[in-house]
């Protein structure tokens, strides 16, 4: 872990490789790529803790801080910060763990809201925690 960043905050949702598909000339990730790996990411951490269907309603600001290589580790790290009656905010930080190194750097972060919806798409109450 690089001294100057700061450590994950959240759990650990999803870890994947950036590949030559995910990038552009210059050999740097796609954002969009980046984005859309963090929405499946609260897609799986959103859907256990509704224990149901969910989607995603909104994303607040996202910046770019730090960019992926092809080769890093996307690193995925999601914190359920407030759940609602049918809907959750998710503050979710995605990390670039450095091609054969140890060096952790933060990427981007942003919140997600995501809402439970029933077997006709309607929102539906999420249950509450066990």
């Amino acid at each position: 872990m690089n001294r100057n960043e700061v450590k994950p905050v959240g759990e650990l949702t999803l870890r994947t490789l950036a590949m030559p598909a995910d990038a552009n000339a210059a050999g740097d990730i796609f954002g969009g790529w980046v984005m859309a790996q963090m929405d499946l990411a609260c897609g799986i951490r959103a859907a256990e803790r509704a224990k149901g269907r969910v989607v995603t309603a909104a994303v607040k600001e996202m910046a770019f801080a730090k960019p992926m290589k092809v080769g890093d580790t996307l690193c995925i790290y999601i914190d359920i910060t407030r759940v609602g009656r049918t809907s959750m905010t998710l503050r979710v930080e995605a990390w670039a763990q450095r091609y054969l190194s140890d060096l952790m750097e933060r990427v981007t972060h942003a919140d997600f809201i995501m809402v439970a919806l029933d077997g006709a798409g309607k929102p539906t109450p999420i249950p509450a925690e066990n």
